[in-house]
């Protein structure tokens, strides 16, 4: 049995970290690069935050510094790092005029304006090769977009699309010439939901310390589950005299309330703040999120409403699309494609809490039945409350960085791993443990 509590700590350390992103929660700030594609030239710009460029290059900059000391070698620095190529291999003229600073969604950002030449003057289907601030920091993104030119030299906004996301893996995309549709740029948008909410730890952790109590039901202020012999009890926090209803159906049933639920919030406030309606800055919005890991945390000790982890999936998804949408803004799209964008992007949202949900629930409902699954239910749910105390700390800027960015990093590609470690974590505890539904909680 020592044993078997011991694997069960470390499997509720892997469980969180390795569902988490490569070395933190969601990135507050991207950059982007915005492509207009004309039939002679490609221009556009190239926005950089200050303060990731400022990791990347190992230099103390300012919003006053980098136009000022600071101009010319970061002028340098980004020119290096941006390159195009005909799809013949022929390298493309890439030029960047002078520099200013925007405040982009609270955050100061450099903007270069950027133009691409091809050698005979007619823009093909061209390689843009990009690697500025992610060739030095392992999880920043880069978004790029493009829009296309089709109506005698007049820009059509309704054509803009979303080309992919640059990042340390992938530092180059293709960009067409004159391919621009609706459905590449829903395709696209939808594979950045699921990458942005499956690299995000935070918005991972929130669900996952939701799904902890999905197998129990709250009875006089504690969990546990239920059966013929359970307590159903009318006091406390809990359910009602559902105890005895506690059943894998209705934990299942619970699952879908809460991913129902946070779906409902986020896609809310993801399509107000997409569209302009409302707007809260970023640092705020990302301290919100940490905050309401802590909540569901808590939540998981301890029950603190009765059926609470709908009401937490459903209020804190508010402040969750606020972030979803941060980055819909970082798209530079314009009304026209608004739609496509918030529809793909949110069904790579929901396609990636489904895929959570299916890796990880099984193994709950089985752990649930067991003896182990208190010391499963809590270690895990405190892991997630340091998680999350740390980010509030560095996003509220009182620290400066996370100290559990190294364990992150470890585990990032393995959540296939470390899913098939707890299942077999479940199966082993079932063998040996396996108990009826009672008091699974204190």
């Amino acid at each position: 049995m020592r044993r078997l509590v011991s694997a069960l700590l470390l499997s509720a350390f892997l469980l969180v970290g390795g569902l988490a992103s490569p070395a933190v929660a969601h990135p507050m700030s991207t950059s982007a690069v915005l492509l207009d594609i004309r039939d002679d030239r490609v221009e556009g710009e190239v926005q950089l935050p200050v303060d990731r460029l400022a990791i990347a290059v190992d230099r103390d900059l300012t919003p006053a510094g980098v136009l000022g000391e600071d101009r010319s070698f970061l002028k340098r620095y980004t020119a290096q790092h941006i390159s195009a190529v005909g799809e013949d291999g022929t390298p493309w003229t890439v030029g960047l005029g002078t520099g200013s600073v925007r405040t982009i969604d609270g955050t100061a950002h450099l903007v270069y304006p950027l133009t691409i030449r091809p050698p005979d003057g007619r823009v093909t289907d061209f390689r843009l090769r990009y690697d500025v601030i992610v060739e030095e920091l392992l999880t920043h993104k880069v978004i790029a977009t493009v829009r296309y030119d089709f109506d005698r030299g007049i820009l059509r906004t309704d054509d803009a699309e979303t080309l992919g996301v640059l990042d340390w893996d992938t530092k180059s995309l293709r960009v067409p010439a004159d391919e621009g549709s609706w459905l590449k740029g829903f395709v696209t948008t939808a594979g950045l939901g699921i990458e942005h909410v499956g690299e995000g730890a935070d918005h991972l952790l929130f669900l996952l310390m939701l799904l902890i109590p999905a197998p129990l039901v709250a009875t006089a202020g504690r969990w546990r589950t239920g059966g013929t012999g359970g307590t159903g009890g009318t006091g406390g926090t809990g359910d009602t005299g559902v105890a005895g209803d506690s059943s894998p159906r209705r934990s299942l049933v619970r699952v879908v309330h809460v991913v129902s639920a946070f779906a409902l919030g986020h896609s809310l406030t993801l399509a107000l703040a997409a569209s302009g309606v409302i707007h809260v800055p970023s640092r705020p919005v990302e301290t919100l999120i940490a905050f309401s890991i802590a909540v569901s945390a808590v939540h998981a000790i301890r029950p603190l409403v009765a059926r609470g982890e709908v009401f937490i999936a459903a209020g804190f998804g508010l402040v969750h699309g606020l972030a979803f949408a941060s980055l819909i803004g970082d798209l530079g799209l314009d009304r026209g494609s608004l739609v496509t964008t918030l529809l793909g992007f949110n069904l790579g949202i929901e396609l990636t809490q489904l895929l959570v949900v299916a890796l990880i629930m099984p193994s709950l409902l089985v752990l649930s039945r067991t003896t182990v699954y208190p010391a499963f239910r809590i270690a895990v749910a405190v892991i997630g409350l340091v998680f999350s105390v740390s980010w509030m700390l560095e996003r509220a800027t009182l620290t400066a960085g996370d100290p559990f960015e190294g364990a992150q990093t470890w585990l990032v590609g393995h959540p296939l791993v470390v899913a098939g470690s707890v299942a077999t974590l479940a199966v082993a505890a079932r063998l040996r443990c396996a108990v009826p539904w009672t008091v699974a909680g204190k």
